[in-house]
């Protein structure tokens, strides 16, 4: 069976909202643990199994996924009739690929170091700079309303979580605002009454 681990108002939050878009909370069983946060406050939970205390982490049997962009794209394949995911084959499968590996390995980093005022040339050339990782949303969502294109999907739910989370402390377009508020404006998001 499934099982998830998760921490409300935690970067597992997105995992959560994606379960409910797939319809398949009744197949996954989800454990609530504490971690250790920014302001000090909880700890490690000796009932979660990552190796360093961190959400959102999904067991499979005996097999393990974590990092939120190989979680959902495990969920979006192994559940692919919400239509979330792209799966091989698909003409969109490497744009939706694409966008998870650089939420996770381009926008993610360069949004928080941008967040904490953290600047060096070498983080520029190899990651990007803020505004040019925004760049990148804007030039899709000014011609489309999803990632995509006219369907919504999973790549969706991981990119706005940043916007979701930091509020206006982080600059958007207009662009990426709208899109932001329609990403916001799903059931599952909600649902969770979680940022």
């Amino acid at each position: 069976m499934l099982t998830f681990y998760h921490s409300p108002n935690s970067r597992s939050t997105s995992i959560k909202q994606l379960i409910l878009e797939l319809g398949i909370a009744d197949q996954i069983r989800t454990v609530e643990v504490t971690i250790e946060r920014k302001n000090g406050s909880g700890a490690r939970d000796p009932a979660n199994p990552h190796p360093e205390g961190k959400v959102p982490y999904l067991t499979d049997g005996e097999d393990w996924i974590r990092e939120r962009a190989a979680i959902i794209l495990y969920l979006t394949d192994r559940f692919p009739a919400a239509g979330l995911g792209r799966a091989i084959g698909h003409p969109e499968r490497g744009r939706y690929l694409s966008w998870l590996t650089w939420y996770q390995g381009v926008f993610e980093p360069v949004a928080i170091l941008g967040w904490a005022r953290v600047a060096h040339p070498a983080v520029e050339a190899s990651l990007r700079d803020y505004d040019t990782a925004l760049a990148r949303l804007d030039e899709v969502l000014v011609k489309q309303p999803w990632l995509l294109g006219q369907d919504y999907s999973a790549a969706d739910l991981l990119c706005a979580a940043p916007f979701a989370w930091f509020g206006d402390a982080l600059p958007a377009t207009p662009a990426v605002k709208a899109w932001v508020a329609r990403c916001m404006d799903r059931p599952a998001m909600r649902q969770t009454g979680e940022r």
